[in-house]
């Protein structure tokens, strides 16, 4: 480990792949499938500008207000869709925690003694030495996100190990394929995990 400067870059990376696949996966499917591969690229390209370290990119003082504007809205449209489908309900709890994180980054940084600026000149945006906002929040985002990484996860190894032994294949080529949309799920619930983790 290298410092929390190659964590930010690593998580940043990380984020901006998955959303770069789920953007990918909204040229198949049916229309809901669409919706949800876009709001899952939004979220990953926005945890990965959340993730980009400060010593490369010092962030705007209203650049937190911007994270919790942009993504109450998701949070609102993951709301008004979830009356569809199910799978919006964690849409809309990711959008929200995203709210939460915005939040508490610029109120640590409008502290004045140093609270979000330490924790930027470490090196990441990625909350490491910011006050962990309401603990008990905190923790319950924290529970969430750990029960939905081991339910992921737990959904993939039947599909990676039907995938590897010549299974069904899909026919609408890498956009389409879904246990790499389940790991893309699974990839933004470990990273939101760690963003939660150093809050």
């Amino acid at each position: 480990m290298h410092g929390p400067a190659m964590s930010g870059w690593l998580l940043m990376a990380l984020c901006a792949v998955t959303g770069s696949y789920c953007l990918l996966r909204t040229r198949t499917g049916s229309t809901e499938e669409r919706r949800a591969a876009r709001a899952e690229a939004l979220m990953g390209f926005g945890m990965a500008s959340m993730a980009i370290p400060a010593a490369a990119v010092a962030p705007p003082a209203w650049g937190w207000a911007v994270y919790a504007v942009f993504f109450g809205v998701a949070a609102l449209r993951a709301l008004w869709f979830s009356r569809r489908s199910g799978h919006h309900l964690h849409h809309l709890v990711g959008s929200s925690a995203m709210v939460y994180m915005a939040v508490v980054m610029a109120r640590a940084g409008a502290g004045g003694h140093g609270g979000g600026h330490a924790a930027h000149a470490m090196g990441s945006h990625s909350m490491a030495g910011a006050p962990g906002g309401i603990p008990l929040l905190t923790g319950l985002l924290l529970v969430y996100y750990a029960v939905y990484v081991l339910r992921s996860g737990a959904r993939l190894v039947p599909m990676a190990a039907a995938a590897t032994a010549g299974g069904p294949s899909s026919p609408g080529g890498w956009g389409a394929r879904p246990e790499l949309a389940l790991a893309c799920r699974l990839t933004m619930g470990i990273a939101m995990f760690a963003m939660l983790l150093t809050l």
